[in-house]
């Protein structure tokens, strides 16, 4: 384990040991022994423009919490599934999680974006709990001691996107990003940099900033640019309107992205005739044969009556890292919890994964295309 971890524990844990007579997760029994209950909190937009995005976190997250305790929890503990919505503001998502701690949680699934999980980080990093964030990719989501992430980084996103295309044959790529947003900004960043790296060209990198609903001038840019292909490091509303307005100026070329995509098909409203042929890395997809992936589709939509995403995915398996890491550690010691963390192999929804010093997920990729209205996964 890294130095910055090793002091960073052990800080934390002389913080904690004046609070030693009562376990994480749990309230003291009268008898001063640990209640039977483990208490897991959440923190993602509920409410807002991208509340579709907590909204999955908390009900995936749920769907493991009542399979764990239908199988008999974790270490003879029930688990409880505490959710609090930041309404993807960083100040509401550090009051969230003051408000779960006052709940008496032992372990966080949160935040759902990247800019809350970062905030939420630099104060829980000195309470010293475990902190997964099922789906924040940006890199300084795990800088802290504490913190451990479900999802890739958007620079492993840049450079698996750019290793996959170049194998694909295409050279001469053009770029349209959000020059705004930190996702798409470091997708971008490291796309550049590797795709170069690997022997590609960029043939027009245009950006655009969020709020933007006309893309012509980019797209006329890129018709003339002499690119065999276009990278959209950006989320799918965005990708709706940019194939769509591609399409009117003629343009017929191969789409790219990452997992920002997830939801387009929908955002089509199934047509997806500008899109045939696309490709993007995704850690899920609703329609992956997978039994486990498919017992998870079945049950999420018999309970919420909607199709799931990766968000509901990685909400998941986040939860199911908690519980691993609870029969790992042995207790809800603070320490332990974290330690157990680069000791756990999660067979997840969203692959099979155990996790580095860092926080970060070993764990392959998956791609899926887009054709005729359908997703298929590809390795």
């Amino acid at each position: 384990m890294k130095l910055k971890r090793v002091l960073a524990l052990l800080t934390a844990g002389l913080m904690t040991v004046g609070f030693a007579g009562c376990s994480n997760g749990g309230s003291e029994n009268g008898d001063g022994t640990e209640s039977a209950t483990f208490k897991i909190g959440g923190i993602g937009p509920l409410t807002g423009d991208a509340a579709s995005y907590g909204t999955s976190v908390k009900n995936g997250a749920q769907i493991a919490v009542d399979e764990i305790n239908a199988a008999g929890g974790a270490n003879g503990m029930q688990l409880e599934l505490i959710f609090e919505d930041d309404e993807c503001d960083e100040e509401k998502s550090v009051n969230a999680y003051n408000t779960l701690m006052d709940q008496g949680i032992g372990a966080l699934v949160g935040a759902t974006t990247s800019g809350c999980s970062i905030a939420v980080s630099a104060v829980s990093e000195a309470d010293g709990i475990l902190q997964i964030t099922p789906s924040g990719s940006a890199a300084d989501c795990t800088k802290a001691a504490n913190a451990f992430r479900i999802c890739f980084t958007d620079p492993v996103q840049g450079q698996t996107m750019a290793q996959y295309i170049i194998d694909k044959g295409y050279k001469n790529a053009a770029i349209i990003y959000d020059n705004g947003d930190e996702y798409s900004k470091g997708i971008h960043d490291a796309f550049v940099a590797e795709f170069k790296e690997l022997g590609g060209g960029i043939a027009a990198d245009e950006s655009f900033t969020s709020g933007d609903v006309d893309f012509n001038t980019q797209l006329t840019k890129i018709k003339s640019s002499g690119a065999d292909c276009i990278f959209l490091p950006i989320y799918y509303s965005e990708v709706a309107k940019i194939t769509d307005q591609g399409a009117a100026l003629g343009i017929d070329l191969t789409y790219f992205g990452c997992d920002g995509w997830d939801g387009v098909i929908k955002q089509l409203n199934g047509d997806t005739t500008n899109i045939n042929g696309a490709t993007f890395l995704t850690p899920f997809v609703s329609t992956d044969t997978n039994e486990k992936v498919q017992n998870f589709v079945e049950t999420y939509k018999t309970e919420y009556n909607a199709e799931p995403d990766q968000f509901a995915a990685d909400g998941y398996d986040a939860v199911y890292a908690v519980k691993l890491a609870l029969e790992q550690a042995g207790d809800t010691s603070n320490e332990a919890l974290i330690a157990a963390m680069t000791q756990i192999t999660v067979d997840g929804l969203t692959g099979e994964m155990t996790f580095n010093e860092n926080g970060e997920p070993n764990k392959s990729a998956k791609f899926a295309v887009i054709e005729n209205g359908a997703y298929t996964v590809v390795e």
